[in-house]
C-alpha cells in the first residue's frame, strides 16, 4: 500500500514537473511589463491582441497549420503503402528501402534543408510552397511508417487471408480488415507528424519567405532582436491549440485507441 501511493505520487510530481513549464509560459504571456515575467506582474490579453492584430503571425499561423496538416496527410498516404510493401512482401533491396525510408531520423534537418534547398533550385521550385510542402513530407513520413509497421504482423496476415477467401477482394479486405487493425498506428503516426512538421525550424528556414513564414521561423526571426511576452503570447496559442486538437482527437477517434498501440 504503501509503495503504491509513492509510485502514485512520483507519477503526479513528474506530471507537474513536464508541465510547469507551459505554466510558465502562460503566465509570462499575461503579464503587463514589457519583459518576460514571471509570476506575472499584473494580468492581461493586449499581448494576445497584439499577436492576432499581426497580419505576419497571423499569416505565420495559417501557414503552419496548412502545412502541418498537408504534410501529415502525405505522409499517411505515402507511408502506408510503404509499410505494407515492407511488410508484406520480399524483395530485392528492402532492407535498403527500409532504411532509406528511415534515414530522415538519423540526417540533421539543417543537412536536409540546404540539400532540398538546392535540388529546387535546380529544378526551378525553390521557396515555393510545393518546395516546403515536400520537405516536410520527407521528414515527417517515418513517424507515420514506425507506428504502422510493428502493427503489420503475421496473425493480421491471417486475417487477411481469411478475408480474401471469404470472397472479399483485395480493396475491400483493405478498408474492412487492414485498415481498421492498423487505425491506431495511423492516428498516431500522423499526430506525430503534424507535430514534427509544426515545430520545424532548421529545414523551414530554407524554404519560406517574407510572405511565407512559418509560426517557429517567425519566433526565431523575432527573437533575434527583442524579447518580450509577445513570445509568450505566440506559445501559449500554439499550446492552447494543441490542447484542443487532442480534445477533438479525443472526441473522434478516443485517447484509448493510442493507448492500444503495442
Amino acid at each position: 500500500m504503501i509503495a503504491r501511493v509513492a509510485l502514485g505520487g512520483l507519477a503526479w510530481l513528474t506530471l507537474a514537473y513536464l508541465a510547469f513549464p507551459l505554466v510558465v509560459i502562460l503566465g509570462a504571456s499575461l503579464t503587463t511589463t514589457e519583459f518576460l515575467a514571471f509570476p506575472p506582474r499584473g494580468l492581461t490579453l493586449a499581448w494576445y491582441g497584439r499577436v492576432v492584430a499581426d497580419p505576419s503571425y497571423v499569416g505565420a499561423f495559417w501557414t503552419s497549420t496548412w502545412l502541418a496538416a498537408l504534410a501529415a496527410a502525405s505522409a499517411v498516404l505515402l507511408g502506408l503503402p510503404a509499410s505494407l510493401a515492407i511488410a508484406r512482401h520480399d524483395f530485392p533491396g528492402k532492407a535498403a528501402l527500409a532504411a532509406l525510408l528511415m534515414s530522415p531520423l538519423l540526417l540533421p534537418h539543417i543537412v536536409l534543408g540546404a540539400a532540398l534547398l538546392q535540388y529546387c533550385v535546380h529544378v526551378g521550385i525553390a521557396r515555393t510552397p510545393l518546395a516546403l510542402l515536400v520537405g516536410h513530407t520527407v521528414i515527417v513520413a517515418p513517424f507515420v511508417i514506425r507506428a504502422v509497421l510493428p502493427l503489420l504482423t503475421a496473425e493480421q496476415r491471417a486475417l487477411e487471408e481469411a478475408s480474401m477467401d471469404l470472397g472479399a477482394g483485395p480493396f475491400q479486405t483493405f478498408c474492412r480488415v487492414t485498415l481498421p487493425l492498423v487505425r491506431s498506428g495511423v492516428v498516431s503516426g500522423a499526430l506525430f507528424a503534424f507535430i514534427s512538421s509544426w515545430i520545424n525550424v532548421e529545414l523551414s528556414m530554407f524554404g519560406t519567405t517574407a510572405s511565407m513564414t512559418t509560426v517557429p521561423v517567425k519566433l526565431l526571426n523575432h527573437v533575434q532582436y527583442q524579447v518580450d511576452p509577445l513570445i509568450a503570447a505566440v506559445s501559449g496559442i500554439t499550446i492552447l491549440a494543441a490542447a484542443a486538437a487532442i480534445v477533438a482527437i479525443d472526441v473522434v477517434f478516443g485517447l484509448d485507441l493510442l493507448a492500444e498501440r503495442k
